[in-house]
């Protein structure tokens, strides 16, 4: 409404973390996101698995049959035209990843996961960063208590979201999805499908002018030449303001992985904030000195 009184040549957003304590990081991009809740109806109410199983459909089994089906067993996601707008890596991208101090076994140590998972073809960061994904996030139905009953249920739920990539827009990627979860229900169940939310992908080319301002700031502060990733979570509000005022989001955060964002115990390193301060003010010379 008042966009010409915001009027900007650069967004510069606080909202990200360094890739490690001393190893200051330029976030380029984000992942967008689409958030859904299934819902699948056959019964008015619970039934007796006894006196009705085999006789009346299970939503479980359609809720399940849908969510396999949302996925291949490496986790390339099967919804016809989901990948169709998926913005490649470019070579100097996938440089940029690889000279990171990363290790699968760290990732594992700090995930308590056995193995790492995911698309053939790509690195974990690519993984994370860089490629949409499909998730689960919780689902339920059914009698769950301790003990036993053998119920029927006559309802199954779950919620699932989408990671989105540059240029996937999330109102085709939210047809794609209706329509492919629609197919995989049998015509004995009822499915209702809410849309609860929804941000889109940013990505600020890493050879933008403001970006390479923000890298010799960032080295001016910390004392060492930054990194270029990308960010696997959404900040709907930085590609909000990207397409309102038509300027581009450089993300120069100086928090650190472990800080404990949103939990108890959140914290701020402060050798790492007063660097943060002078990078600061050296980006505002940086900025000064370009034509953007």
């Amino acid at each position: 409404e008042h966009a010409e009184l915001l009027s900007a040549d650069v967004l510069v957003i606080s909202d990200t973390s360094l890739f490690a304590k001393g190893l200051p990081a330029i976030c380029y991009g984000l992942r967008g996101i689409l958030y859904f809740q299934i819902d699948v109806e056959v019964a008015r109410h619970d039934l007796h698995s006894g006196s009705y199983g085999g006789s009346v459909g299970n939503p479980i089994d359609v809720l399940a049959h849908i969510i396999a089906g949302l996925k291949d067993a490496q986790g390339r996601v099967l919804i016809p035209g989901f990948y169709d707008e998926v913005l490649p890596l470019t070579r100097r991208e996938r440089d940029e990843f690889g000279r990171l101090p990363y290790t699968d076994a760290g990732y594992l140590e700090e995930t308590g996961a056995p193995a790492l998972f995911g698309e053939p073809g790509y690195t974990t960061f690519e993984r994370v960063w860089a490629r949409p994904t499909v998730e689960p996030n919780g689902v339920w139905g059914g009698f769950t208590g301790e003990g036993t009953k053998t119920v029927l249920p006559a309802r199954a739920s779950a919620k699932i979201s989408c990671r989105l990539v540059p240029d996937q827009d999330p109102a085709r990627v939210s047809h794609h999805f209706r329509d492919h979860v629609r197919r995989l229900c049998p015509p004995w169940a009822r499915i209702s499908i809410t849309d609860f939310h929804h941000g889109r992908p940013a990505l600020t080319p890493i050879d933008h002018p403001a970006v390479q301002a923000t890298a010799r700031a960032l080295e001016a502060g910390f004392g060492v030449r930054p990194v270029f990733v990308r960010a696997g979570g959404s900040i709907p509000a930085a590609t909000t303001m990207q397409e309102a005022l038509g300027a581009p989001a450089v993300l120069m955060g100086i928090g650190l992985p472990d800080d404990h964002a949103h939990a108890p115990n959140e914290r701020l390193d402060v050798e790492t904030f007063h660097a943060g301060v002078r990078s600061a003010i050296h980006l505002w010379a940086e900025l000064a000195s370009i034509s953007l």
